[in-house]
């Protein structure tokens, strides 16, 4: 077994961990890990494969089928959850330069991402250390005693995506683990690290041998076989709508439990009276902002969808494309930066199309669309890409329909009420939305009509750990966070004891 003393640096390759140890690939194929900033590597992590993938799950069932694990009491596991927190709290500044790193966003954004980790964490402990140990079921007799229990799924897959590493990996391990089951993960192959760090913190507070275990490696290899592998029970993934069409194909042939997140084409409507007083014109447009480029717009809720009421899209879309023009681009690390890279060549290659089509079907830029000019803080190896608005979208583009996945916004308008609601809703996909309106009844009254998981009114992004995440339609099936997040991990059975049973006589004989 590798030495428990080891740093994740000292340990270099072995990123693999499987039944409590440290392992290189069974291959002994690595792979660099690029700062996207200046396309240079600064780690290297083992490349698994199907026999790496095997090895780890036959861990993971041993650990359920026969550790100790499944049947900790609930408030052991949720102090187990509470010590991970604690630790991350103290890891909060190498693991926010790690996260910036890896995923390219600024340091400020690792930072608040680990908050959100340990808070996770925090709220599935005090989930099912609160909760009664089953729910009665009135059988009409005393001589009955019904309940219905909860119990652990099994064995899980996760598959989680590189914009947010260690964020999405936490909404999956956090409720698996306080519902008592074993996992296998798989971060994305771009941007391991602080998945990796995270399950040495796992060890550190104490989780059993096997219980929670990680394989470093490409999506076609180890994510194929994680989601058609026979002894996993549940397969979750967070990620593009191909590839988890894909993963549920693979899970439906040994009739799997399936969590997909697949992503959003998410829109922002913004109607005239939120921009009547200055105050709230600058608040609109200041959350616009926020919405399309926070993390270079590398966000499965990204607000790049403006919806915005004719009489005023001129002044607005000219305030916000000078705002947009004015943020600073750079290494996520150096001060004063609000904008890192895109996570890597390709896919600031696809937001580049996605420009040049939109341009091509006639909408105007009204800035960015471009590769910004190199500066010490701006290498030009890096993968850097201006925050870009595009007006007089329209429906039909293939940047109005698709999610792009980078630093770009659409703006369309409308006039009336009911043309907002169906432009917002005019998507295969129906992940999150936004309002933004000074009459509170028209508020709910959109809100109530928005197909989307999550509605914000007069906001975005926020988001709270007590409350479910996900999507309606292409967005995917099932809900992380919230009661529900934590159901997902769970099988209920229905225990019907007879305390004082007879013969039944059904049969004459």
């Amino acid at each position: 077994m590798a030495n428990s003393t080891e740093t994740p640096a000292e340990r270099a390759h072995r990123t693999i961990h499987a039944g409590g140890e440290w392992l290189a690939a069974s291959s002994g194929a690595t792979r660099d890990i690029l700062d996207p900033a200046d396309a240079l590597p600064f780690a290297v992590i083992a490349e698994g494969d199907e026999k790496d993938t095997d090895l780890a799950v036959a861990a993971a069932r041993r650990a359920f089928d026969a550790g100790p694990w499944p049947h900790t009491p609930v408030a052991e596991r949720a102090a187990l959850l509470r010590r991970v927190a604690d630790l991350l709290v103290r890891d909060r500044e190498p693991l926010g330069l790690l996260e910036s790193r890896d995923a390219g966003k600024t340091v400020e954004e690792g930072r608040v991402d680990i908050d959100c980790v340990a808070d996770a964490f925090r709220y599935f402990a005090d989930l099912v250390a609160g909760e009664a140990p089953g729910r009665v079921v009135d059988a009409g007799s005393p001589e009955i005693h019904s309940v219905v229990v909860h119990e652990p799924v099994g064995v899980c897959a996760m598959i989680t995506p590189w914009n947010y590493p260690l964020l999405q990996a936490s909404w999956k391990i956090a409720p698996a683990l306080a519902a008592g089951n074993t996992l296998v993960i798989k971060p994305s192959e771009i941007t391991p690290m602080t998945t990796v760090a995270l399950i040495d913190l796992l060890v550190e507070a104490g989780l059993p041998a096997g219980v929670a275990n990680i394989v470093t490696g490409p999506g076609h290899t180890v994510g194929a076989r994680l989601a058609e592998h026979p002894d996993v029970d549940l397969v979750s993934f967070t990620g593009g709508l191909i590839s988890g069409t894909k993963v549920a194909q693979a899970a439906a042939v040994t009739v799997k439990k399936v969590a997909l997140e697949l992503g959003g084409k998410n829109p922002n409507v913004v109607f005239a009276d939120a921009c009547e007083t200055e105050e709230g014109f600058d608040t609109a447009v200041d959350q616009a902002l926020n919405a399309a480029f926070i993390h270079s717009g590398q966000v499965c809720s990204a607000g790049g969808r403006l919806i915005i009421e004719e009489s005023v899209r001129e002044r607005f879309v000219a305030e916000l494309a000078r705002r947009a023009a004015k943020i600073r681009l750079g290494r996520g690390t150096e001060d004063g930066v609000e904008c890192g890279p895109l996570v890597s060549e390709q896919q600031r290659a696809k937001t580049e199309d996605y420009v040049a089509s939109a341009l091509a079907e006639g909408a105007a830029l009204r800035c960015g669309g471009k590769r910004p000019e190199p500066s010490p803080q701006r290498p030009q190896s890096g993968y850097f890409y201006e925050p870009t608005v595009l007006d007089h979208c329209h429906r039909e583009m293939r940047v109005v329909r698709e999610e792009v996945f980078g630093p770009v916004l659409t703006v369309e308008t409308f006039r009336t009420e009911d043309e907002a609601v169906a432009l917002a809703n005019d998507t295969e996909y129906g992940l999150a939305g936004a309002v933004w309106t000074a009459d509170a009844g028209r508020a709910r009254r959109v809100a109530g009509r928005l197909r989307h998981g999550t509605v914000w009114i007069n906001d975005f992004h926020p988001y709270l750990p007590q409350a479910e995440w996900g999507g309606f339609g292409k967005s995917g099936v099932g809900r992380e966070l919230g009661p529900a997040g934590l159901a997902e991990y769970r099988e209920s059975k229905h225990v019907y004891q007879n305390l004082a049973p007879k013969p039944v006589r059904w049969f004459a004989g």
